[in-house]
């Protein structure tokens, strides 16, 4: 009985980070997207996005659509055409610091608000090489939310 039990607790662990790793993200393709209550175009829209890039949370899919979640924990449906695979995240605290190396001890380049999109290139560690307006650097994983992985 006792082995059962085990058996039991490790298997849900295991699958709950399992689920938690494998989040998948994606971005809006353009600067006007649609979300929608329902997974087709007759579904009222209850939110309208106006910025490209925005990461968003994949939740589900029901034919050509998407449910998504963006970082307000906002979720409805979005038709598939209108969702890109390119990188991005936004900031999650109030003060994010962007490096020229991906090291604390690197030269300093930007402080970043919270909320600031940035277009991911690339990803290693616990760091990001980012891109937001005129700035190109380094910003800890911790401190982004959307497409790092």
């Amino acid at each position: 009985m006792i082995n059962v039990i085990i058996l039991f607790f490790i298997l849900t662990f295991t699958s709950i980070n399992l689920s938690f790793a494998e989040q998948k993200f994606l971005t809006l393709k353009y600067n006007n997207v649609n979300l929608r209550q329902g997974p087709a175009k007759n579904y009222p829209v209850k939110i309208f996005y106006k910025k490209k890039y925005l990461p968003v949370l994949i939740q589900d899919t029901s034919d050509n659509y998407k449910k998504i979640k963006d970082h307000e924990n906002n979720t409805g449906w979005v038709h598939l055409s209108q969702l890109s695979k390119k990188k991005a995240a936004l900031t999650t605290d109030e003060k994010v610091v962007m490096y020229k190396n991906p090291t604390i001890f690197s030269k300093p380049l930007a402080v970043l608000e919270k909320g600031r999109l940035c277009l991911i290139s690339k990803c290693k560690d616990e760091w990001c090489k980012i891109k937001t307006d005129k700035f190109s650097g380094w910003v800890k994983k911790e401190n982004l939310w959307g497409n790092i992985n």
